[in-house]
């Protein structure tokens, strides 16, 4: 028997995946690490291992080669000892789903071409976009698309994932679409190229390496600029990931990353939008009437994540809720009430409504909010269909328990702002404020196979700015991407809340991005985020230097105004200064610190620097001595490729620590069934190692609670899902 284990993870949209055991008989396709010189392993391999096909060497942001052949022949890649890792590309079992074509006419649509308030149409630029690749025969995009590459299958043809490939895909097409659209549906940048790097199976799944390698073959051919909506949990600067997104910017290349769906909650940001010199990107919201549920005796209000696929949450009486899970209950006219787990939210949702049920509530079997799709083209879901908090799942349960339960539904009339669902900064260790800027992402309607679809997510917003990204590149040619990035930052517009104060930094970090207005800015200021870490010490004073620029043929005089006085807190700012025309002046910003007159944990605020008739707001950020940060995050364990009895696990640790220990609970009872690991040795950032067979629990579905010993003798924990299955 061979174990296969997997962890649930979430791209920045939520796609479900089932693996599966590959064909022995078929060629398997890999992507090794490995020491030294990749094009010398690449000769070796040739003359002594005629049957592995070497289809491509890495060497920009990874050294490491692409391999081709049958399994017995790959298994022979682990004893060769220049090799560090073996990341076998993940095959998926065909089931039958399809995705709808056409936007809900009843819900506020975005089209991607209201953000180009500008001339220009991204001409000449090239953007590569890194994803589950694209539909390149949709009328919309068959224009503009250029080429690409599949890092999946390792072949020239980077089409999204079909139905009898496996779970079927439309993300990368509709990101692609968003960019560069030029049809019966308008991109940001209707002109720009379109190269597709499918780094993403079947599901919408793939590994960290195959990310990478997509973004080395993006580099490769030459891209101006590169987009990827795609993300994992891991809140830190230097996951793997990251350190690749930061190694194409330092070649020229302008990266945009989708910040994650992770939100409302601080500190949800995953890399690799954790990187510190590409653009991350959050979503903005369109205004939105939202639904909600209302108990006025306990006065409990529960939020509703409507899902894609089912008819829009529009009750306007009060219903009862009733508990899913007990199959004699009458459904009919009723709300039911179901739980997350491994079955189809649509099979779930489907069955509910086939007893008759009047909507369907499926509540999270982990912490916060998820966005999930309910879509089928043959049978349709005729019912509402939303998301809930395990919280509030539980307490609906309680209460059904207890007597009769009918609830209304309210409806929340929203402005413009920060979406509910976008992921929050700052990133540990260096506490960079993230995201950078935000872009529209809810309600966003653009191309899909063989069709259109309004979908939603910073995945949505990231392809917005990758083709600002490309209007600035045709309007600015002899721009660098620091001036481009620092263009769109300046002119962003701030959000505020419906009472009129600003969103936090680590919400929105510049605010909303102004395409026209970043063209025609006569100031940049290069990174106008201000960070200034951690403080430890009883007093400290630290100081950053921020890059400004003056575009114009005239002299320009700045002035900082003086933030109010608080307690503990001293700036030192340069009230009046100038900037002769076309010159770039560095000015430094200092802050002294008493940390013992101040509260522990994220201080965040804004500085205001005037020129003119302007106003630029730079948002700043420190932690005395402690926050609230995750200690440890990004679990991963599974079977080591080509092995029937060892498991690799990985972990990020984000702080000093003692000890680590994951233990599995039955994710029903919450009684504890076995310890996974505990290691004392650790380093902050990523640790990884090994585990027998043997030391491996029982088959099934677990719980796993993650606790972490703190160098100061504290513990922290957090709790992720865990699938153990058997393959015979």
């Amino acid at each position: 028997m061979r174990y296969f284990l997997s962890i649930l993870t979430f791209f920045a949209v939520i796609l479900l995946f089932i693996p599966t055991q590959a064909s022995e008989k078929d060629m398997q396709s890999v992507i090794v690490e490995v020491e030294g010189d990749p094009v010398e392993h690449k000769e070796y391999l040739e003359v002594y291992h005629p049957f592995v096909d070497v289809v491509a060497t890495y060497n920009k942001l990874f050294n490491g080669l692409a391999l081709q052949g049958a399994p017995d022949k790959l298994d022979k890649m682990e004893s060769l000892e220049f090799i560090k890792g073996i990341h076998a590309v993940q095959t998926y079992e065909a089931i039958e789903t399809t995705s709808t074509i056409q936007a809900d006419a009843e819900v506020d649509q975005v089209l991607p071409s209201a953000l180009n308030n500008t001339s220009y149409t991204g001409k000449g630029v090239k953007v590569g976009v890194v994803d589950t690749g694209i539909d390149y025969n949709h009328p919309d995009l068959e224009g503009n698309y250029q080429g690409g590459y599949d890092l999946v299958d390792l072949d020239n043809d980077p089409m999204e994932t079909t139905p009898d490939q496996g779970i079927p895909t439309v993300h990368g097409t509709h990101v692609a679409g968003i960019i560069a659209a030029n049809g019966e549906l308008q991109g940001v940048a209707p002109d720009a190229e379109i190269h597709a790097y499918r780094a993403l199976g079947p599901g919408g799944s793939g590994t960290s390496i195959q990310v990478i390698a997509a973004m080395e073959q993006a580099v490769e051919d030459g891209m101006d600029v590169m987009n990827l909506s795609l993300g994992n949990a891991v809140n830190g600067p230097d996951y793997p990931t990251s350190k690749a997104v930061n190694r194409a910017a330092d070649l020229g290349i302008s990266v945009v990353l989708a910040n994650g769906n992770d939100g409302p909650e601080n500190w949800t940001v995953g890399s690799p939008a954790t990187a510190s010199n590409a653009l991350s990107i959050g979503a903005s919201s369109s205004p939105q009437r939202i639904p909600f549920l209302y108990d006025a005796q306990a006065d409990k209000a529960i939020q509703l994540v409507p899902m894609m696929g089912a008819p829009p949450w529009d009750l306007e009486t009060a219903y009862q809720i009733v508990n899913g899970v007990e199959k004699e209950a009458n459904f009919h006219g009723k709300i039911v009430l179901l739980e997350r787990d491994d079955v189809p939210l649509y099979d779930k949702a489907k069955q509910a409504e086939d007893k008759g049920a009047i909507a369907v509530l499926i509540a999270n079997n982990e912490e916060g909010l998820f966005e999930g799709m309910v879509e089928h083209e043959n049978y349709p879901l005729q019912v509402p269909v939303a998301a809930i908090t395990n919280e509030d799942g539980k307490w609906l349960h309680e209460q059904i328990q207890k007597e009769s339960l009918q609830l209304e539904t309210a409806y929340e009339e929203t402005e413009s702002g920060v979406a509910e669902f976008s992921s929050r900064g700052p990133v540990t260790v260096n506490w960079d404020i993230k995201p950078d800027l935000l872009a529209p992402g809810t309600n966003i309607v653009s191309t899909v196979p063989d069709g259109y679809q309004q979908l939603q997510g910073t995945s949505m917003a990231a392809p917005h700015v990758a083709g600002a990204v490309a209007l600035l590149k045709e309007a600015k040619p002899n721009w660098t991407n620091e001036q481009i990035f620092g263009a769109l930052k300046t002119t962003a517009l701030r959000m505020e809340t419906e009472e009129s104060y600003p969103s936090e930094p680590i919400m929105q970090g510049m605010g909303g991005i102004q395409p026209q207005e970043a063209i025609d800015t006569t100031t940049i200021i290069t990174d106008p985020l201000l960070s200034f870490g951690k403080i430890t010490s009883h007093k400290e004073a630290k100081t950053i230097e921020v890059e400004i620029e003056n575009t114009t043929n005239q002299q320009q005089t700045y002035s900082f105004e003086i933030p109010k006085k608080e307690q503990g807190l001293t700036w030192n700012l340069p009230q009046t200064f100038t900037v002769d025309e076309n010159e770039t002046k560095t000015i430094p910003i200092e802050v002294s610190m008493n940390t013992t007159q101040i509260n522990e944990g994220i201080h965040q605020g804004w500085l205001t620097l005037n020129q003119s008739d302007q106003s630029f707001h730079l948002p700043y950020l420190f932690v005395n001595q402690t926050a609230d940060n995750p200690k440890a995050t990004g679990f991963e364990f599974a079977l080591k490729p080509f092995s029937d009895d060892t498991f690799l696990y990985s972990l990020y640790v984000t702080e000093p620590a003692e000890q680590v220990q994951v233990d599995l609970y039955d994710p029903d009872t919450l009684m504890f069934k076995a310890n996974l690991l505990q290691t004392d040795d650790l380093a902050v950032g990523m640790n990884e190692g090994e585990l027998e067979e043997s030391e491996v629990a029982d088959p099934g579905h677990y719980l796993a609670q993650v606790t972490v010993q703190l160098e100061d003798g504290r513990y922290e924990s957090y709790q992720t899902n865990l699938y153990i299955e058997i393959t015979e």
